[in-house]
Parts: structure tokens; C-alpha cells; sequence
């Protein structure tokens, strides 16, 4: 299985980074080195996340990392990294 990101998740990590950093640069980066681990462990065992039904007949799952979703999704063998954000962002 391969791991792709899409280019809206690898603007999410900018955002995520980016917004983070202002206030402590190290924990910015460690969330970001946290999260990729994450979605790169997921090519292991990537039906792990909960499945997201109102995106049937796609196979869009979610697992969190800390506050933070990670959507993917597993089209044959390659999985797609979609979004990520804050728990308490208004998604």
C-alpha cells in the first residue's frame, strides 16, 4: 500500500504548523512530525479508523492524533491522506 497527500492535507499541516509556531516553534514541529507518523503507521493496519458512512460507497475513515482528525481514504492500494484539523475547529 502507498500514502499519498493531498494537497489540501499538506495545507492543513502548513496551517496547523504555521498557527501553532507563533506561540511555541518546537511544539509546532513536533505535532507535525506526530501527525505524519500517524497517517504513515495507518499503511500497517489502514481500516484501523472509523469508518465515515456519509461518504459511502467511498471508504473515508478518521482516526485522532492528540485533538486533531486525520481523514483518509483507501482507494485500492493507495492510501489518500485528505484533511486534518483541530477538534474544535468549526468542521
Amino acid at each position: 500500500m502507498k500514502l499519498k497527500w493531498t494537497s489540501k492535507a499538506q495545507g492543513d499541516l502548513a496551517r496547523l504548523h504555521a498557527f501553532l509556531a507563533k506561540a511555541n516553534p518546537t511544539a509546532a514541529s513536533r505535532l507535525v512530525r506526530s501527525l505524519v507518523a500517524a497517517s504513515t503507521r495507518l499503511l500497517a493496519a489502514p481500516r484501523i479508523g472509523e469508518r465515515l458512512d456519509e461518504f459511502h460507497p467511498r471508504e473515508v475513515r478518521r482516526i485522532i492524533v492528540a485533538h486533531y482528525e486525520v481523514r483518509y481514504e483507501i482507494q485500492a492500494e493507495t492510501l489518500f491522506v485528505l484533511r486534518i484539523w483541530h477538534a474544535r475547529e468549526n468542521r
